[in-house]
């Protein structure tokens, strides 16, 4: 696990001045045709147009693009100006939040704005090959190894279909929860409470993946996908998706010049877990975020933990004393689905909407609320974030 920073006062932290993503598509359908940086870079473009000022970097968490520095091209291809420098992070699914983590850090340092956030576009994802040996042909991977295959690389679905019955989460409970997911976020999208988070991409404007009719009945019609009498299905499982997100984090002293409302980072936290059951990284970076943080978990007011597997978030709740019903209250992941580079960043986005945005129905003005993002890692690590509104 990383360490802790030394302490601050509450008005030197960063602050999350916007936020927003583009639709999230179900890989092969609208966005099929549209790589990873021409997904960023509307959302990059959107952003340094919200915020006064010059950008001084951009930070893109990506797992399966095109490789080289898909941050530069997505921030050039935004219109961003050549002098703004980018990079990219690869904390695989982890990756969008762990940039807006390392983007807060660069400004508590040094000031100015950052761009941070993430991509993936699943559909137009490469395709890769170990090289040939003795002669032979090259073997396509779909997947870079997590972890050394001798201390054990399961694929996430497998991994989550054990810790689902290592923690007693039953196919019942998985099968509601993930109905759960899907009511809200198709709720959330027909009242058009994801309207003001979503740039546009081409003719897509809203999320693809919620089905407003998906009840715990249909779902518990679906086999097990991933071994002979597990729980995880198609059904309560994620699904493959494309999409981009990203927020624009300020310095303190600049938060003040700019007098407007924001998400303040409280505490960030990155923690390492067994690699063969990757999905409960979790559970330890929440807890060191929130110790940093000073706040208990009964405390956070919006929880956004990054649903890929039904039964890996419930077993991570389990093991917080965490309601469940407290978690994704507008749908998460298995609803609006997973662009494993851009989730982390999707999390917050969600939070900046849920705790700032004042166009909304239902957004509460006065003192100010907490919220916590936190995302599980391929190869067995969690990250998280405590935010704390700020007007």
């Amino acid at each position: 696990m990383d360490t802790a920073p030394a302490p601050r006062r509450d008005d030197d932290h960063p602050v999350v001045v916007a936020a927003l993503r583009t639709p999230i598509g179900t890989a092969g359908r609208s966005l099929a045709g549209v790589g990873a940086a021409d997904l960023a870079a509307p959302v990059l473009r959107a952003l340094a147009a919200a915020v006064p000022g010059p950008v001084s970097d951009v930070l893109l968490g990506n797992c399966m693009g095109p490789g080289g520095n898909l941050a530069r091209v997505a921030a050039l291809a935004g219109g961003l100006p050549h002098a703004v420098p980018a990079a990219t992070v690869d904390r695989q699914c982890g990756s969008g939040l762990a940039a807006v983590a390392l983007a807060a850090a660069q400004v508590r340092a040094g000031g100015g704005t950052v761009l941070a956030g993430g991509v993936e576009s699943a559909s137009t994802a490469p395709w890769r090959f170990w090289p040939p040996a003795d002669g032979g042909t090259p073997v396509r991977y779909e997947r870079a190894p997590f972890a050394p295959a001798d201390v054990g690389d399961p694929d996430m679905g497998l991994a989550a279909d054990l810790v689902a019955a290592e923690h007693g989460v039953g196919r019942e409970r998985q099968d509601a929860y993930a109905a759960r997911s899907h009511a809200l976020a198709a709720a959330t999208r027909a009242a058009g409470g994801f309207d003001a988070e979503i740039v546009p991409v081409g003719d897509l404007t809203r999320d693809e993946r919620p089905r407003p009719g998906l009840s715990a009945a249909r779902l518990a019609r679906l086999r097990p996908a991933f071994r002979t009498g597990g729980t995880v299905t198609a059904g309560n499982s994620c699904g493959v998706n494309d999409g981009a997100a990203a927020v624009a984090v300020v310095d303190a002293d600049t938060h003040r010049r700019l007098g407007v409302p924001g998400l303040r980072v409280l505490a960030t936290a990155t923690a390492g877990v067994d690699p063969n059951r990757p999905g409960l990284g979790v559970v330890p970076a929440v807890n060191s975020a929130l110790a940093r943080a000073g706040v208990g978990l009964d405390q956070v007011d919006v929880v956004e933990l990054n649903e890929a597997f039904a039964g890996q978030v419930l077993a991570c709740c389990d093991l917080l004393g965490l309601d469940p019903g407290r978690v994704c209250t507008e749908g998460g992941a298995l609803a609006l689905g997973h662009p494993w580079g851009a989730s982390g960043a999707v999390l917050l986005v969600r939070l900046f909407s849920q705790l700032v945005r004042s166009d909304r129905p239902g957004v509460a003005a006065g003192p100010a609320r907490l919220g916590l993002a936190a995302i599980a890692v391929g190869g067995g690590q969690g990250v998280a974030m405590v935010v704390e509104a700020c007007r």
